[in-house]
């Protein structure tokens, strides 16, 4: 069994905003971007949105697992 995340985010700067990207793993070697939001001050607002997000989603992943058992 894989013991790595499918779901995760990541932190970049550009041009001296920040930008947030929520990653899901679709292979071993293939990374897809599922939703981005850029425009943030600091880097501490970028991991905030992105930490919401992120739990929005997988709340949303596991509601639909449980549907379709």
């Amino acid at each position: 069994m894989a013991t790595g995340k499918k779901f995760d985010y990541q932190i970049t700067e550009v041009d001296g905003t920040w930008r947030a990207e929520l990653t899901r793993r679709a292979s071993a070697r293939k990374t897809v971007i599922s939703k981005t939001q850029e425009g943030f001050n600091t880097e501490a607002e970028a991991v905030t949105w992105a930490e919401t997000e992120l739990k929005a989603l997988l709340a949303n992943v596991r509601a639909r697992q449980e549907a379709k058992k």
